[in-house]
């Protein structure tokens, strides 16, 4: 995707309290370092940033006192309650650069009726330039049958990447739905129930011999 333009400010008090004015101020705390350079702490307007995080490994061109540097997320600190961005760290990055990063598993199709699929790894840890870094791995299981397993060796990688893991990991797997313990125990009590009922209503309605 192409890059992603922001603009940043210096930011010079730190400490939760000035997190948390900073947010209040549509800003978020951040920092930008890497290529040897001291790291920078910066605020990121808020809702453009947010928008942005929203595709994987997004490109940021990071405009900072007139020099743009380009950027990615490496990581980014949510409040698991309200949802909110409290401090991302951005790795400075050049292009024809190669970096290691996490991409998304995403699934698509069906397998064979009667059978579901199990994600077993949500992301897939790759080598890729800085500049080209993919959305996600698709991964197609149209028609795969109960007990195919899907590993990270058999993925169809974007073009100009590596894996950066081990091929034997498995990504998905294909199965019959198992009914639990539980549901069984409740299938049998609620034929008993039934049968119970049905026997009743049998007898009562049976004559009556009257001597």
């Amino acid at each position: 995707m192409s890059e992603i333009k922001l603009v940043a400010t210096a930011r010079t008090d730190f400490g939760k309290g000035a997190a948390r004015r900073t947010r209040r101020a549509g800003q978020i705390p951040a920092v930008l370092y890497g290529h040897g350079g001291a790291p920078l702490h910066v605020s990121l307007p808020s809702h453009q940033t947010m928008l942005a995080l929203k595709h994987a490994n997004a490109l940021f061109s990071i405009e900072f006192e007139g020099v743009a540097q380009l950027a990615i997320a490496k990581d980014v600190q949510r409040d698991p309650v309200r949802d909110i961005i409290e401090h991302i760290d951005l790795l400075i990055v050049a292009r024809g650069e190669k970096v290691s990063v996490e991409v998304p598993v995403r699934v698509v199709g069906e397998p064979v009726p009667g059978t579901i699929h199990f994600l077993e790894m949500q992301k897939i840890a790759l080598e890729a330039e800085a500049t080209n870094l993919p959305e996600a791995i698709v991964v197609s299981i149209v028609g795969l049958v109960a007990g195919t397993q899907v590993r990270v060796g058999d993925l169809i990688l974007p073009e100009g990447t590596t894996l950066d893991e081990s091929a034997d990991g498995i990504v998905v797997t294909i199965a019959v739905p198992q009914s639990s313990a539980a549901d069984e125990a409740a299938d049998a009590e609620m034929a008993a129930v039934q049968a119970a009922a049905s026997a009743a209503a049998a007898e009562a309605t049976m004559p009556t011999t009257t001597i």
